[in-house]
Order: C-alpha cells, then structure tokens, then sequence
C-alpha cells in the first residue's frame, strides 16, 4: 500500500495552462513587484526622515508600507523565479513557513486599518483628549489584542495544515496558499475547511465590521456638532473603499474553493495572488499620495534632489 504521508516535496504548478507561455506571466508581475518595492521605500522613508510626519496618523501609515513592502518578498520572488527558470519545487516545512508569513502579514493590512479607524475616531470624536489616547502605552490596548488574535489564528491553520496527509505532490499555484495545499490532502479536511473560514470571520470580516461601525459614530459625532465633515468623510470613504475591495477579493478567493469546478484554474491562482499583490502597489498612492501632509513632504523632497538649471 502507498505511503500517503510520504509526500513532503511538492511542485507550485501556478499558471501551469499557459504551457510554454508560462514565462510571459513574468513581465507584468515582475513590474507590479518593482512597483512595491519602490512605492512603499518613498514612503516609509519620507515618514521616518521628515520629523513634522511623525505623528500617529503618518505612524500608522508607514507602517502600511512596510507590510506591504514585506508581504510581496515572501512569495513573489520565488514565483518569477519558477516563471522564468521552471524552479518550482518546494519542501513541506519551506510551504508551511511561507504561508505562515504570507497570512501573518496579509492579516495586518485589515487590522491597520482597524488602528487608523481608532485614530480617526480620537481625532473626530474626542479632538481634547487626542495625544492622551494616541500615547503609545495608551494605544497598546487597542494593539496587542489584535496583534495576538492574528497570530494566534493564523498559527492554528497553518499547524492544521501541516499535519495533513497529503496523496499529491503537485500544488495548483505559484505560492503556498492555504486551500491550495489543503485540497491535496487525502482524508477528512473538514477541521482545516472550519479553521479557514473562523480566519476569514475573524480577521478581515471583524475588521470590517469595526471600521464600519467606528465610521459610523464618526459620521453622527460630525453631524450632532454641525461641524464641516469634508476632511473627516474624505479620510473615512478613502479606508471603507480600500477595506470593502480587500475584504470583497479576499472572500473571492477563499469562496473560489468552495467553487472550484465553476472556476478555471488559473482564475483562482490570479485573483488570490492579486489580493495579496495588489495593495502593496496602490496602497502607498492612497495613503501616502492622498494624504496632503505626506504628499507635501515628497514634493518638498523631489524640489530639493531635482537638478538646477
């Protein structure tokens, strides 16, 4: 009889459609990696090297940027490498741990838009008492909840995940994603099936759901003091826009599973590789473009390093 535990290798066969054209895929995720890279260094050093931004708002966007900086390394270099060369294998615990780090990260870019909520809120709500609340050892509270609900979820599905049996040795895409290699399994997955959906419930969905409602009562706050609201709604559409897209492809790739003979192969790989790609590339114009004193300080900073004629 076969050792159904035996396979701890595997083979990331993303986009294996494409056949000889497989390499042509390179291009466009090669750019929007470039783009990342470059878009959210600007902006971290911009924040970190100019002392008027080191604020709690200009904080907490930096510290976007530097998820969105981070998250695109764990995979994305190892994908253009088996677009270009065929190197696709794998081990078992290299899978895990990228994983590990791909959802860690990609929990964050909801959970810090949870925090920019909070700072919103105490901004709006609560201007008197703003610096008190936003004081670091104050605003912890709010932080080491949810920094621990994230690991915490996040190690129980990937330690699920790992200790699979697993009857096929080839993954259907170009990184280690949860379902992808779930789906490989050859008993019962109905724990890991139960732990993904708690993930997605739990995280991005609660995100959601708090955002909303601290929005909410920023909305009727501005309202009951007949205060001029422009630049509390332009701040608050901006994060429900970038939380409802998240959340929206988020649950298109975790429900294209679910779907799977509807859905061609290569559509599931691209959406939930888009999901995890595309905010690291837009992010930085939305919340660093956007926000008038961060675009300031880069406009001030090109003036200054542009050539004298």
């Amino acid at each position: 009889m076969e050792n159904v535990s035996s396979h701890k290798h595997f083979i990331l066969n993303g986009f294996a459609e494409l056949g000889e054209l497989r390499p042509v895929v390179f291009v466009p995720f090669f750019l929007m990696f470039a783009v990342a890279l470059l878009a959210n260094s600007l902006l971290l050093y911009v924040v970190v090297s100019r002392r008027s931004l080191h604020q709690p708002m200009s904080v907490l966007i930096a510290s976007m940027a530097c998820v969105d900086l981070c998250l695109p390394v764990f995979f994305v270099p190892n994908m253009l490498l088996s677009f270009l060369f065929d190197w696709r294998g794998i081990s078992l615990i290299g899978c895990l741990v990228q994983m590990h780090f791909i959802h860690f990260f990609g929990t964050f870019q909801s959970t810090l838009l949870v925090w920019m909520a909070l700072d919103r809120y105490f901004a709006i709500c609560t201007p008197l008492y703003y610096h008190e609340r936003m004081a670091p050892q104050r605003f912890l509270k709010f932080i080491i909840p949810l920094v621990v609900r994230n690991v915490l979820i996040i190690t129980l599905f990937v330690g699920l995940a790992g200790s699979l049996s697993f009857c096929s040795g080839v993954i259907n895409h170009c990184f280690c994603e949860h379902m992808a290699l779930v789906e490989l399994a050859c008993g019962s997955t109905a724990i890991n099936n139960l732990a993904g959906l708690a993930a997605v419930f739990f995280i991005p969905v609660f995100d959601f759901l708090v955002i909303a409602a601290s929005y909410v009562v920023i909305f009727s706050c501005v309202l009951r003091s007949g205060r001029s609201g422009t630049r509390a709604l332009h701040t608050c559409v901006t994060h429900i826009i970038v939380i409802t897209l998240s959340l929206t492809v988020a649950l298109i790739a975790f429900l294209s599973y679910r779907v799977k003979n509807s859905l061609p192969a290569a559509v599931r790989v691209f959406v939930s590789t888009m999901y995890l790609l595309f905010p690291s590339c837009f992010n930085p114009i939305i919340y660093g473009v956007r926000t008038s004193e961060i675009r300031e300080q880069m406009l001030k900073m090109f003036v200054r390093t542009a050539p004298q004629t």
